[in-house]
């Protein structure tokens, strides 16, 4: 019993501790500013965490060569290459979902 009450515990702590880091900047509105360089550094944010959610995925992370011509990757390069060419989000998407979708049917 006494276990279950310290899980509790935690679970309250983390829910405070986590709505607390997040929502001061909700709190605070326009009273607080960031400086130049914060949130020129904070523009960056969205697009490294999208990075770092994409390239473990991509180059596999179990220890055997890197394979060039997976379908994940190949995908990924076309949607670099759609990218550069159309500004649109949705037809990176597209593109890149289609690449892949198409290679792992091909591929079996």
């Amino acid at each position: 019993m006494m276990g279950e009450w310290r899980l509790y515990g935690i679970f309250a702590l983390m829910f405070f501790a986590t709505w607390l880091t997040r929502g001061a900047f909700l709190l605070a509105g326009e009273r607080v500013r960031l400086p130049a360089g914060m949130q020129r550094f904070l523009r960056f944010a969205p697009a490294a965490a999208l990075g770092a959610l994409i390239a473990p995925e991509l180059v596999g992370g179990t220890g055997q060569p890197l394979d060039f011509l997976s379908p994940r990757l190949v995908a990924a390069a076309a949607v670099v290459l759609v990218v550069l060419r159309w500004r649109n989000p949705w037809v990176p998407f597209l593109a890149g979902m289609g690449v892949l979708l198409a290679l792992q049917h091909l591929g079996g």
